[in-house]
């Protein structure tokens, strides 16, 4: 069974549905778990907020934590899982921000990955550092690390 599939049926044992929001992915995570048949009565919706305004307009992501954190941050990965909880009908959502590459900084280096996970109890975040390992690599890897964050969650 794929990751996709085995979050699937545990929303489902859950009773609820879930929610993505993605920056560096766009998309993708949406895309892996809607690939699966029969999805659609555990998937609720994703949000694409690729730009800064896009994470304000759809998600609430305060203009104060862009500017002092910088969008690839634990504080904005936070604001957009809790955006996308709150502006959904799902129990759980994941959230994904991060420089996919190429390029990044010596602050902020490629492959750098902030997660978060937003229920009604609360939100957690996370930072992984994939490395400078390419693009596509470092969002394949984003992937299947939010995929792995979403099932941790909705474990009983």
């Amino acid at each position: 069974m794929s990751a996709a599939a085995a979050v699937l049926d545990a929303a489902r044992l859950r009773g609820i549905t879930i929610a993505t929001a993605e920056s560096c992915t766009g998309g993708l995570i949406s895309a892996a778990l809607t690939e699966v048949p029969g999805s659609s009565d555990a998937f609720d919706r994703g949000f694409v907020t690729y730009s800064n305004a896009a994470k304000t307009q759809m998600l609430g992501v305060t203009a104060a934590a862009l500017e002092a954190h910088g969008a690839v941050s634990e504080e904005v990965a936070a604001q957009m899982a809790a955006g996308a909880l709150r502006g959904s009908q799902a129990g759980v959502a994941v959230s994904v921000t991060g420089i996919a590459g190429p390029g990044g900084s010596e602050h902020k280096p490629e492959g750098r990955v902030c997660f978060g996970i937003a229920d009604p109890f609360g939100t957690r975040t996370e930072t992984v550092e994939f490395g400078a390992i390419g693009r596509r690599q470092v969002r394949d890897a984003t992937v299947e690390h939010a995929l792995n964050l979403l099932l941790d969650a909705l474990r009983p």
